[in-house]
This record gives structure tokens, C-alpha cells and sequence, in this order.
């Protein structure tokens, strides 16, 4: 996929939403995954798993927007090794915890100022969430788990948000605060 066919993709998923139920395969010909997406006001993070043939290792990546006058602006992306079989869930006992951040990233929102200093940033972070974890509470907005377990989290303030891991029920199985190092819990046992 060239950068005109993300750039193309990423509006289309901004407009009409992730699919559900989330592909659990690659579809004949493409070598992209559409994996996560969530919206935070003016900005928002489209995230794909590519895969190029057997031999190749998956990759994640994730592409921030800001919209202005209405329109959705592309400000860049990031990506990184996706973790072994990508869309096999994982349990809380095989993962540490519930929630685990795999990877960020950090793009200007505003590089066109005259001055250097007065940047504002859109933040973005990629996580995983066990099979346990049906729904992610960030702040007031509520993002449902694919089946894969991928969900990318998007911010545009200076501090990172809390994020919940939610049970079926509604109950809070972790806490995770993304201004802070991930430490997996020790096992119980």
C-alpha cells in the first residue's frame, strides 16, 4: 500500500468507522489490516497491521490526524514490529496484566508557527488488551476491544490520559497511566 492508498484508507475509517466484527485475516491481495482507530475531539489515530509473505516479521502502524475547517489533516505516522501471531487474544495470565502498551508516538499538530517554541503535539499509544477486557474507559470516552485485542488510544493535552480496562460487566480490571512506565504486575501464585 502506498502513502496515497493509507492516506485514502485512514479518511474512509475516519468517516465510517473501524469494521465489525474486526477482520481476523488478511483478505485475498491486500497485505493490510485496518487495526485501530479512536477520535479525541480535533485529533484522531488510524492504526494497520501490514504483513509482506511468510518470511517477513507483521508491522503496526499508527497515523495521526487533526481536523481543521472540517477536514481530517494527516500529520504523520509511526510503526513498529507487531508482536508474535498479532490476532490471537491473549489471556491476562499469558500477558502480565490486562493491559500492555507496545508502542507510541508523538507527531507537531502545529508546525506551521513562525516560532520554535509553542508546539502542540498529537500523542498516540498502542496497546493490547487480554481476552478478558471488553471495553476501555479514556476519560469520557469508551472504546470497544476488537477481537484481536488492539486498540491505539489518542490524545492532543500535555498529560497522558488513565486508561480502564473493562470487564464485560463494567467492572475495572486495570488501571494503566500513560504519563507513566508500564510495570506488569507480579503473578499471583
Amino acid at each position: 500500500m502506498n502513502d496515497h492508498e493509507v492516506h485514502e484508507e485512514c479518511l474512509r475509517l475516519l468517516r465510517d468507522g473501524l469494521p465489525v466484527p474486526a477482520p481476523a485475516a488478511f483478505a485475498e491481495g491486500r497485505d493490510y489490516l485496518p487495526l485501530g482507530l479512536d477520535k479525541d475531539g480535533d485529533v484522531a489515530v488510524v492504526t494497520f497491521l501490514y504483513q509482506w509473505g511468510d518470511s517477513a516479521p507483521s508491522f503496526i502502524e499508527g497515523w495521526t490526524f487533526h481536523r481543521r475547517d472540517g477536514e481530517w489533516m494527516e500529520l504523520g505516522g509511526a510503526g513498529g514490529s507487531a508482536p508474535d501471531e498479532p490476532l490471537a487474544r491473549r489471556s491476562s495470565g499469558e500477558m502480565g496484566r490486562h493491559l500492555l502498551k507496545y508502542g507510541s508516538a508523538r507527531t507537531v499538530r502545529n508546525a506551521n508557527r513562525l516560532l520554535p517554541w509553542g508546539a502542540k503535539w498529537v500523542n498516540e499509544a498502542r496497546l493490547r488488551a487480554s481476552a478478558e477486557v471488553a471495553r476501555v474507559r479514556v476519560g469520557k470516552r469508551i472504546l470497544d476491544v476488537p477481537e484481536h485485542g488492539h486498540v491505539v488510544v489518542v490524545w492532543g493535552a500535555r498529560r497522558g490520559p488513565v486508561i480502564e480496562a473493562l470487564a464485560s460487566d463494567g467492572a475495572v480490571l486495570d488501571v494503566m497511566d500513560l504519563d507513566r512506565p508500564s510495570v506488569p504486575v507480579a503473578s499471583q501464585g
